[in-house]
């Protein structure tokens, strides 16, 4: 590794987020197993405490199944609005110590501290900002220090819970060695089930499979796996910015005052800019909506909203936005929706109230979109003929 630049990137990862917030509001909730969902039986798990995996819960099981490994437990209706708060909170203490932070996920992050040991120690300026984030927010956090963003993913699972590792310099590929190939990021069930075939159950048995080969095998993402296999991830850490957002806008072949069309369009907009965040595998935090009136005067409204891709959630709020907006009774050439404050993370941890069968609706529309295109299939309201 001679002549290769020694980075240090740490994962920070809040511990069962979830949970942990629950019991911020409610000490009670303290080393009980706690399982957050759907309440219905067909709901899903969306958190479950450690004491809860203990009986085999998981998230994503099936409220029913959950039920009926763990009676016991104290089971939670999801409150996105409380979790949005406390990611902020957190978010808010790490840009304030650290200048490169990547926000990969709601309760996730990255940090390159590349360079800060000549004036601190990384080691012991990370171990100080995690007794910081407990300390102010209240919310157990584990995290590893690596040299890049792959090793520090998979140590700091090996750190939980309210845990901390670093892996050496130089260690990577010893560290990932002796670890089972479903521990490394990107092998998923196919993937692992092919390897396994052929005896590979390791990551070192991974990382002795030539590069042609597993180009051969797996094209260009055997490439990008044997490197990980080996340890060797250059991948940046993303600065996180307000600023990223989605948007979509639409301007009219004919100004209008029609308030059955400019709904309709509304629903179309906001349905697409929803499908594309579970597209990006992402949630935003704010929606805005905007308006250009027919003598181009141009006005927009945005709300903070919990974390999510759900268009229910979002179509609730771009409506009321709207209702706010639209008060002059002129006619309108123009509007648009856009979403941003985003973060990685998935649609379902948002559909608390919902239930296998919803889930799957989502999943089926979002599936004949990303085939036959993003007007492939949507509400009623949104195909109204544009006048």
């Amino acid at each position: 590794m001679f002549g290769q630049m020694k980075r240090n990137v740490v994962h920070f990862d809040l511990d069962t987020f979830f949970v942990s917030v629950a019991r911020l509001g409610n000490s009670a909730l303290k080393d009980k197993p706690v399982i957050i969902g759907g309440h219905s039986d067909r709901g899903v798990v969306a958190s479950c405490s450690y004491e809860a995996r203990r009986f085999g819960v998981h998230s994503a099981m099936p409220m029913k199944l959950a039920r009926r490994l763990c009676p016991s437990a104290v089971y939670l209706q999801g409150d996105m609005d409380s979790y949005s708060h406390h990611s902020r909170v957190v978010t808010d203490i790490i840009r304030s110590e650290v200048p490169v932070v990547e926000k990969a996920s709601i309760d996730e992050f990255y940090l390159d501290l590349t360079g800060m040991d000549r004036f601190f120690g990384c080691s012991s300026y990370t171990a100080e900002l995690k007794k910081k984030i407990l300390r102010e927010s209240g919310l157990p956090i584990s995290y590893a220090l690596a040299s890049n963003k792959l090793v520090s993913k998979v140590a700091t699972e090996d750190a939980k819970p309210n845990g901390q590792m670093e892996i050496p310099f130089g260690h990577e590929k010893g560290y990932l060695a002796p670890l089972a190939i479903e521990r490394m990021p990107g092998v998923g069930l196919k993937t692992s089930a092919l390897l396994k075939r052929m005896g590979v159950e390791t990551i070192k048995l991974l990382s002795e499979i030539p590069e042609p080969m597993m180009r051969n095998l797996l094209g260009k993402s055997g490439i990008a796996l044997s490197r990980k296999a080996n340890g060797r991830d250059d991948s940046p850490v993303v600065p996180y910015t307000e600023q990223k957002s989605i948007g979509k806008e639409e301007t009219f072949d004919n100004d209008t005052i029609n308030m059955a069309f400019l709904g309709g369009e509304l629903v179309r907009l906001t349905e697409r800019v929803a499908f594309l965040l579970r597209k990006q595998q992402r949630l935003c935090g704010c929606i805005t909506v905007k308006l250009r009136y027919a003598n181009f005067d141009t006005v927009s409204r945005q709300a903070i909203v919990p974390y999510t891709a759900n268009d229910n959630v979002l179509l609730a709020k771009a409506k009321e936005l709207f209702a706010k907006l639209y008060d002059r009774r002129m006619l309108v050439r123009l509007i648009g929706v856009k979403v941003s404050h985003l973060v990685g993370g998935y649609q379902q941890i948002s559909l608390f109230g919902d239930t296998e069968e919803n889930v799957r609706l989502y999943q089926a529309m979002d599936t004949i979109r990303k085939k036959h295109g993003s007007h492939a299939v949507m509400r009623a309201v949104g195909k109204l003929e544009r006048r």
